[in-house]
């Protein structure tokens, strides 16, 4: 990591700029005419690429202001970690920085706390520094599939990536504040802010135990750069095993809490079924929630994509990516025949139980449609269910998903 220590030593970087025109609307960037097709099963799935976005590469575009992004599917089967120019971009509200200056940015750790402190970047990095590979996955990853379709960004399966987060524990920071007695939760707010007057600033919550648990960091290096500026630069939460909405970004205020956090953003936002698997009939009302929480165990098919047409031979090779959300994956299997036979794979190096983990197999062929199913077991013993949920928030899908290919 001897680049960030560069990046604050030289200053080469003072002030991480990105075009206000890609964030602002002050000149809207030019799109790509080239169109991706998500499939999702409510129509309207076509999506523009585009490179526009400073930092960014070819990036499926779902919305402007503020800025949604998604990683295209084949990016996933080339590394288990996500390129930082491909990784997904989720923001929930549009007065983002376009500009930080890192002398004078600070941290500030107040509240319930003995020693309120104000941390330079500086400092910040002079910390013990700790590296975790971890999922970020939105909330909302898939939402698109959801039938009947619910309201919010219609993602496909792309927003999400797995990176190696370098950064400083959360729970040293929190031991140097001193922390009180009492302490319930720790809130944590960031620079963007609301565009509409009145808006509550975007903020999350975690217990204290959980806060202080020693896997939740305070990132400022990703896959061995510095953070990028739509990702959260300078800083960010990471929480691993748990969904995005805690990974807060351009992190810069965390607010010890001798009550549970009361706010839009824990107290209405983000809320789940407190039913197995955050399922409900559709249409269903009234039904008890909690926040959302743990992420769960997900996979998928990345080595060909869906309406791919191959040779028919008895069998072909086939590989991809699975998570086990809170935990380790301990086993994925393959199917072609809907469910009714499975076949073995071979994990890929376990680069932490955080992280994707690449999986190959081999499944045989029959003329024609071919729909290639995936199943993650995770190290927990849970398994993806056959059968798809539904919640109004189009949260949490984690069923197997199928990959339709032709052999022709």
């Amino acid at each position: 990591m001897d680049t960030l220590n560069t990046w604050l030593a030289t200053r080469t970087s003072r002030r991480r700029l990105l075009g206000a025109a890609a964030i602002t609307g002050a000149a809207a960037p030019a799109i790509a005419q080239q169109l991706v097709d998500l499939r999702l099963p409510g129509g309207n799935g076509e999506r523009p690429m585009t490179s526009a976005f400073p930092g960014k590469g070819s990036m499926i575009l779902q919305r402007m202001h503020p800025p949604l992004l998604e990683t295209p599917m084949d990016v996933f089967d080339r590394s288990v970690f996500t390129p930082n120019d491909q990784f997904f971009v989720r923001w929930h509200w549009a007065d983002i920085p376009t500009a930080i200056d890192v002398e004078r940015f600070r941290l500030k750790v107040f509240g319930h706390v003995g020693r309120p402190l104000s941390i330079s970047l500086a400092q910040l990095l002079a910390m013990p520094r700790v590296e975790l590979a971890a999922v970020n996955q939105c909330s909302g990853n898939s939402r698109g599939l959801f039938q009947p379709r619910v309201p919010g960004a219609q993602w496909g399966h792309g927003a999400m990536g797995n990176a190696k987060w370098m950064g400083v524990r959360l729970r040293d920071v929190l031991d140097l504040a001193g922390v009180k007695a009492g302490a319930v939760q720790v809130r944590f707010g960031a620079l963007d802010k609301p565009a509409v007057a009145g808006a509550p600033d975007f903020e999350k919550a975690l217990d204290i135990d959980h806060a202080r648990d020693g896997e939740v960091m305070i990132a400022f290096g990703m896959n061995g750069e510095q953070l990028p500026l739509l990702n959260g630069f300078p800083c960010r939460l990471i929480v691993p095993g748990w969904y995005s909405t805690y990974w807060v970004k351009m992190l810069d205020t965390i607010e010890v809490l001798p009550a549970a956090d009361d706010n839009y953003w824990m107290a209405k936002a983000y809320k789940i079924p407190s039913t197995p698997g955050a399922d409900v009939t559709p249409g269903s009302k009234d039904f008890p929630t909690v926040p959302i929480n743990r992420m769960i165990p997900r996979s998928w098919m990345t080595s060909l994509p869906a309406g791919q047409v191959v040779a028919l031979e008895p069998s072909i090779p086939v590989g991809g990516i699975a998570m086990g959300g809170d935990c380790g994956v301990a086993k994925v299997d393959v199917s072609s025949d809907g469910g009714r036979t499975w076949y073995k794979t071979t994990l890929g190096p376990d680069e932490g139980r955080y992280g994707f983990r690449r999986w190959d197999g081999r499944v045989p062929l029959r003329r024609g449609a071919n729909a290639i199913l995936t199943r993650c077991w995770n190290t927990r013993g849970l398994a993806q269910p056959m059968r798809p949920i539904w919640n109004p928030g189009g949260f949490m899908r984690g069923n197997i998903e199928t990959t339709t290919i032709v052999a022709a």
